[in-house]
């Protein structure tokens, strides 16, 4: 029940910024029945046949996945993460060999999660509005706020290259997804500019984010993320409504 809690509430950050970018209101139905269908598709046909300690795995994985996203890599105990999950502290090494091995398994799921959102919001854009509609959810004010269950380079990218190799190896593996899937929005597609772009694009994303995250001023935050919109879609050959 906690993943489909977590899917939701970041499936409805996305789709909102799709909604506000189409306009149209007969769409909002059309989005809300795809909704639907996405959140269905989460339910893993295998997951009745899972055993109690996968089940248990999962938990965990679950939880870290928010956790590092909410408090950092540094603010993320193992005790901590075993209480929320409803486990002992002592159980945790039959389910991983160090923290370090819980970290990069939580970074990858977290990131896995959110370069799936971020397709599905492609996929159900209209016609030629992909890359706006992406770039819209990333930077919206639900995206903005939703920490522990939005991208999670915005929210531990100053920690990562302080992180043991196989945590940054999740991330890096996270962050080249991202690129590749917005590589594939640009009307170029294919040629070496469009990769390009796509770097500086994620690059930019990324960076307003963390700053619109770190600032105390909700209009300034807004107005940041707007301002960073304006300019990229500009350099991707978008628009802005």
């Amino acid at each position: 029940m906690s993943l489909m809690i977590l899917v939701g509430s970041s499936m409805t950050f996305f789709m909102e910024g799709c909604l506000r970018l189409a306009g149209i209101k007969g769409l909002k139905r059309v989005f809300r029945n795809w909704y639907m269908m996405i959140i269905m598709r989460n339910k893993t046909p295998n997951q009745k046949f899972l055993n109690r300690k996968e089940e248990t795995h999962e938990r965990i994985v679950e939880v870290a996945a928010r956790a590092i996203r909410r408090t950092g890599y540094g603010g993320t105990g193992v005790a901590d993460i075993m209480k929320e999950a409803g486990l002992t502290h002592g159980g945790f090494y039959a389910h991983f060999d160090s923290r370090d091995a819980l970290l990069a398994e939580a970074g990858d799921r977290a990131g896995a999660e959110s370069v799936a959102l971020a397709a599905r919001v492609a996929a159900a854009a209209p016609p030629g509005l992909a890359l706006q509609a992406m770039m819209q959810a990333y930077l919206s004010p639900e995206h903005i706020a939703a920490i522990e269950t939005g991208c999670p380079v915005s929210a531990l990218g100053s920690e990562m290259p302080r992180q043991a190799p196989e945590v940054r190896r999740a991330a890096t593996i996270h962050i080249k997804e991202m690129i590749d899937l917005f590589a594939r929005q640009l009307p170029n597609w294919g040629q070496p500019q469009a990769h390009e772009q796509a770097m500086a694009l994620v690059c930019g994303l990324i960076g307003t984010t963390m700053v619109a995250r770190a600032v105390d001023d909700p209009k300034l935050s807004q107005a940041l993320c707007a301002a960073a919109l304006k300019q990229f879609s500009l350099v991707a050959g978008s628009r802005v409504d």
